[in-house]
């Protein structure tokens, strides 16, 4: 997910207590619409291994280079339920502190009756963006890189953009919350510029 107008924190990742003879970091390609593997649903991830480990810091990597705020391991290619995130804000002396968030086999427990829209935008939908009504609040369960199981309550752009990144996982984008109309509108759109690009 992206935020609009957003920047995000120049900054890298790497796992805490591990050894640097892995490959470094590597910024993926995202994948953009009308790409049909943005539609598949993500298997789940059965053990947290260093390849695990690895395709989060790639991810971060990634993100970060966008820049987003969030991203399912589906729009770097790789069906697997893990998603990124950084929601860190800008403090007072303008600096941002990164605060990367990993979720593995995240699923939404409860949601809130309460809604809130959010224009939201996505990196593998480039450019665009539009309001989308949500639940105002979720709980939800995940798995941490340490393979640990939890359980957190989820309010304002977390909530929205947990939502969104699950979303992907499910073979879901933020635009089939559009009008059909619209949605229509914007899958020409990026259906026409894949085209040219073959051309």
């Amino acid at each position: 997910m992206v935020k609009p107008g957003q920047t995000g924190p120049p900054t890298a990742l790497t796992t805490a207590n591990q050894q640097l003879k892995s490959p470094a970091m590597a910024i993926r390609e995202i994948i953009i619409l009308p790409d049909k593997q943005l539609r598949l649903v993500s298997k789940p991830i059965d053990k947290v291994t260093a390849e695990i480990r690895n395709l989060a810091d790639d991810m971060f990597e990634t993100m970060y280079d966008a820049p987003g705020i969030g991203l399912a391991a589906i729009q770097v290619a790789q069906p697997l339920r893990l998603i990124t995130m950084d929601l860190a804000k800008k403090s007072e002396d303008g600096e941002t502190k990164p605060q990367p968030r990993v979720f593995i086999n995240p699923e939404i427990l409860s949601s809130s009756e309460e809604m809130s829209v959010y224009e939201e935008g996505c990196l593998s939908i480039p450019e665009y963006y539009e309001e989308v009504e949500r639940p105002a609040k979720v709980r939800l369960r995940f798995t941490d890189l340490d393979g640990r199981v939890r359980e957190e309550d989820a309010e304002g752009l977390f909530a929205t953009c947990i939502q969104h990144e699950i979303d992907h996982l499910n073979g879901v984008l933020f635009v089939d919350y559009l009008s059909k109309l619209k949605r229509d509108r914007v899958l020409k759109k990026f259906a026409k510029a894949a085209k040219r690009a073959m051309e």
